[in-house]
């Protein structure tokens, strides 16, 4: 099943695309706090990154990989992430809505014995986080 949020950031589409996806590993701990990334490389993030990823969102730390399968500039950013047995493709998609503003449509595909409903919760407040975070840095 695909869990999906969309949200409106008033900065322009280059500079949250880099933002969000150039920095990942950087940002995604900042706007999902159930999540660690570390990068395993010093190469700029692209297709075959590759990141140690630890989450918490279940009580008990799950370690795991993100890998990015998908790095288009400035439309699209997809990783697979590898977790507790799981395999969960999740993919960002991103379009400019007029000069300065920018609509973000994240997509997860949860496997069924995973909670949607809690996904759909975290989802909810790593968007609002998203938006705050990168309209103050950007």
């Amino acid at each position: 099943m695909w869990v999906e949020n969309s949200l409106r950031i008033e900065r322009p589409l280059d500079a949250v695309f880099a933002w969000y996806a150039g920095a990942h590993a950087e940002n995604h701990p900042r706007w999902d706090p159930d999540v660690s990334l570390e990068r395993t490389s010093d190469e700029p993030t692209g297709v075959g990154t590759v990141f140690r990823r630890r989450n918490t969102r279940y009580g008990e730390p799950v370690e795991g990989t993100m890998e990015v399968v998908e790095y288009e500039p400035p439309r699209s950013f997809g990783v697979l992430i590898t977790e507790g047995g799981f395999e969960m493709p999740a993919r960002a998609e991103f379009a400019a809505e007029g000069p300065g503003a920018t609509r973000i449509t994240i997509l997860v595909s949860v496997p069924d014995s995973v909670d949607a409903d809690l996904i759909r919760a975290r989802m909810t407040r790593s968007a609002e986080n998203i938006r705050a975070l990168a309209e103050a840095d950007l």
